[in-house]
């Protein structure tokens, strides 16, 4: 079975069925088919071929699902680039790619025409309501040459599908390879863990280059045959009405998301009571945060915390929606085909409780990241994805994410876990928000410091922080450092931005 399959079975099970919403635009699956077909011919009728690489930059929108599935038919691995990058970030994802077919939205055209001379290896520019007499083609007059019967391409189960560019969190993004058998096994992972139903309508909120959105949230819906609803920007008073209207049944998020929208103003004037699931990722979801969530969403059973990186593509663990608060704190136990485990530093097993690497391996990591042998050998060894990640597993089998390996604050020989920290910030009344990063200390090594966002109308100072964090951990945990700031830089998919925390 190759990802192609999903769409065309569904399209032939269900072909009246509303496949995607996007913005004031309907498609039933058969007709979501038939122009994905002609995309397909129309590159092919381009130059394209099996294994050349497609890039697309658009947000969440129709197009961006079109040009996906399009090079997926045509046995060309998508390469989704993050709509926030810049030109010189675009350069580089793009020639370091080697993508030969670049579509994009209009949105950012103007910032890509700063730069296409510099995309060597792109033979053909794609925008939607390209200028006449520019350097891209036209979407839909391109779309409207090819022809609506399914492309013949023999594709394989361990041909590449997708080019997936990693946060870069850490230094440049680098190119995780991931096969159509990883992203149908990870389809099998995430269905049993997530337990979910075929013919849902679920938003798609997270970004779709992201393989959360891509794999977990959006091509899921393809392949159980429900109705994806494509949320071009997140703003909650959007996502509300399209919850009342459209009677959505799944919502999938990160913390931060679900912050916002239980700030929102207006929240309780709109009926939610058609959400049966709700599923969060990135982060774990505080418990203040769940409560609220189950009190908006009445018929959710509980919530799904899903948990995985990129490089598995994405799902490694999931927490059952009976298990929310029951196992708070955990990510879920290992997904059903996936071996996981938690390492010392001699590569040995740990016993329950004891913190060490949390490491995996099954048919969802993926093959390697692309031009980069180096990084590949670095994080895979003798089939195990370490994924750099620190946690503990207790005697039932459930996973529990202490930290980033590298986010781990060394002071004093003391090891302090930020996340621990930040689980006690989120606890304060008065806290919307808050992050927690080692900065260098002459005497200790590295200390504490904190970055707050107080919710509005709420003031604090700094020792009223620290002291707050005495009173809930032991005294070497607290931060000796407070900054109050607006907002805490997060990448899209809602993991914070730690570098840019220290750099402040």
């Amino acid at each position: 079975m190759n990802v192609s399959y999903l769409l065309v079975n569904s399209a032939g099970k269900y072909p009246d069925r509303t496949a995607i919403i996007s913005e004031e635009k309907h498609f039933s699956y058969k007709a979501f088919n038939q122009r994905v077909n002609r995309l397909a011919h129309a590159m092919r009728q381009h130059g394209l071929k099996k294994g050349d690489r497609v890039a697309i930059m658009f947000f969440n929108t129709y197009q961006f699902a079109e040009v996906y599935f399009a090079a997926v038919k045509s046995g060309a691995p998508a390469t989704p680039v993050n709509f926030r990058f810049v030109a010189d970030e675009i350069e580089y994802i793009i020639n370091n790619s080697g993508a030969c077919f670049f579509f994009f939205g209009k949105e950012f055209e103007e910032t890509i025409a700063s730069t296409y001379h510099s995309l060597s290896e792109v033979k053909h520019f794609v925008c939607v309501d390209a200028q006449k007499g520019g350097f891209a083609h036209d979407y839909e007059n391109f779309l409207s040459s090819g022809k609506p019967d399914e492309p013949e391409v023999d594709i394989c189960e361990n041909d590449p599908c997708q080019i997936m560019y990693t946060s870069g969190t850490t230094g440049k993004p680098k190119g995780a390879v991931i096969s159509h058998s990883n992203i149908v096994w990870n389809l099998f992972n995430t269905i049993s863990g997530r337990e979910d139903k075929s013919e849902e309508i679920s938003l798609i909120i997270g970004p779709m280059y992201h393989t959360a959105g891509l794999n977990n949230h959006f091509t899921i819906q393809i392949a159980l045959g429900g109705t994806c609803i494509l949320i071009k920007k997140f703003e909650p008073e959007t996502v509300l009405r399209y919850i009342e209207e459209k009677r959505v049944n799944v919502i999938s998020g990160s913390p931060s998301m679900y912050n916002i929208l239980l700030q929102h103003p207006k929240i309780n004037d709109f009926d939610t009571s058609s959400i049966s699931k709700c599923t969060a990722g990135a982060a774990i979801l505080p418990v203040e945060i769940k409560e609220k969530l189950l009190k908006i969403f009445p018929k959710a059973n509980g919530i799904y915390d899903v948990y995985g990186c990129t490089e598995a593509s994405p799902t490694i663990t999931v927490l059952k929606g009976k298990d929310s608060f029951g196992k708070h704190g955990s990510v879920g136990q290992a997904v059903r085909f996936l071996q996981v485990k938690v390492i010392d530093e001699g590569g040995n097993t740990t016993p329950p409780n004891r913190i060490g690497e949390l490491i995996c391996k099954g048919p969802n990591v993926m093959q390697q990241y692309y031009r980069d042998h180096k990084a590949t050998e670095e994080v895979i060894k003798n089939g195990w994805l370490y994924t750099g990640d620190l946690a503990t597993i207790d005697e039932e089998g459930y996973f529990y994410i202490v930290d980033r390996k590298k986010d781990m604050i060394s002071s004093g020989g003391e090891n302090i876990y930020p996340r621990e920290l930040e689980e006690v910030l989120f606890g304060h009344p008065a806290v919307a928000d808050a992050a927690v990063v080692g900065i260098p200390d002459a005497v200790w090594g590295e200390t504490v410091k904190a970055f707050v966002v107080l919710k509005k109308g709420m003031s604090m100072d700094a020792q009223q922080i620290i002291n707050y964090c005495k009173e809930h951990l032991a005294s070497y945990k607290k931060p000796k450092a407070v900054s109050f700031v607006e907002s805490i830089p997060k990448n899209p998919s809602g993991k914070v931005l730690k570098r840019l925390l220290k750099a402040l």
